[in-house]
C-alpha cells in the first residue's frame, strides 16, 4: 500500500488520504501554520489531522461569536469529533424519577383542568344547593347563604393552587431542557453545514488541482507530438 509522510506529525499514512495544503481554507490552514510554522502551501497532511483542526477551528468560531463555550457547546463540538449524534446521547440519558409527592401534584393539576372536574364539581355544587333548599328546608344543615359550601370551596382553592403551580413549575423545568437540546441539535446542524460546505470545497478544489495536472499531462503530450510532426517535416 503507497504511504506518505504527513509534514505535521512526521508519520506515514494510507495515500488516499493524503490533502495538499493548497486545498485547505485560508482560516484552517492559518491554525495549522500557526501550531506548525514550518507547514507551507507545497505540505501535506492527512485526512484525520485535518480534521482535529476544522474541530480547533469550529470551537474558535463559538468561542468568537457566543464568549466562553458552555457545557452545551462543548457536548455540540465533542460529538461533531467522534461522529456521534446529538439526539443519540439526549435519549440516553435518565428521565428523572418522580417523588410520591410530584406524581399527586401532576395528577391534581392534570384532573383540576379538566372538564370533568367542572363537570362534576358543578353538579355536587348543584345536588348541595338543592339538598339543602329542597329537601332539608326546614332543618337544613347548611342554609342560604351556604357558608359551609363557601368553606370547602375555599379550602379546596387554598389546596389546589399550590399544588398546580408545583406541577406547572416542574413543567418549565421540562420546558427548559427541552429548549435546551433544541438549541444543541439546531447548532450542530448550523456547524455540520459549515463542515460540508468546507468539505465540498476542498472536493472541489482539489479536483481542480487534479485537472490542471492533467491539462499539463496533455499540453506536453501535444507539444510532444508537435515537436515530433515539425522533425518529420524538416526531414
Amino acid at each position: 500500500m503507497e504511504t506518505f509522510r504527513s509534514d505535521i506529525s512526521n508519520q506515514e499514512f494510507p495515500l488516499t488520504e493524503k490533502v495538499s495544503a493548497k486545498t485547505i481554507r485560508h482560516s484552517i490552514l492559518d491554525l495549522i501554520q500557526k501550531d506548525n510554522p514550518k507547514f507551507t502551501h507545497d505540505s501535506c497532511l492527512s485526512i484525520s489531522e485535518l480534521s482535529i483542526y476544522r474541530e480547533k477551528a469550529i470551537s474558535d468560531y463559538l468561542v468568537k461569536e457566543v464568549g466562553e463555550l458552555s457545557d452545551l457547546e462543548k457536548t455540540v463540538v465533542n460529538s461533531l469529533s467522534d461522529n456521534s449524534t446529538i439526539t443519540g446521547k439526549l435519549d440516553g440519558e435518565e428521565e428523572q424519577i418522580l417523588t410520591f409527592g410530584q406524581r399527586i401534584a401532576d395528577k391534581v393539576a392534570t384532573f383540576g383542568g379538566s372538564w370533568t372536574f367542572i363537570i362534576s364539581f358543578g353538579i355536587f355544587i348543584v345536588i348541595w344547593i338543592t339538598f339543602n333548599v329542597l329537601w332539608l328546608a326546614n332543618k337544613s344543615f347548611d342554609p342560604y347563604p351556604f357558608i359551609l359550601l363557601n368553606l370547602i370551596l375555599s379550602c379546596l382553592a387554598a389546596l389546589q393552587a399550590p399544588v398546580i403551580m408545583m406541577s406547572q413549575n416542574r413543567q418549565e423545568e421540562k420546558d427548559r431542557e427541552r429548549a435546551k437540546k433544541d438549541y444543541m441539535i439546531n447548532l450542530k446542524s448550523e456547524l455540520e453545514i459549515r463542515t460540508l460546505h468546507e468539505k465540498i470545497d476542498h472536493f472541489i478544489m482539489d479536483q481542480q488541482q487534479e485537472l490542471l495536472e492533467l491539462q499539463k499531462v496533455q499540453i506536453e503530450m501535444m507539444t510532444d507530438i508537435l515537436n515530433r510532426f515539425e522533425k518529420k517535416v524538416i526531414d
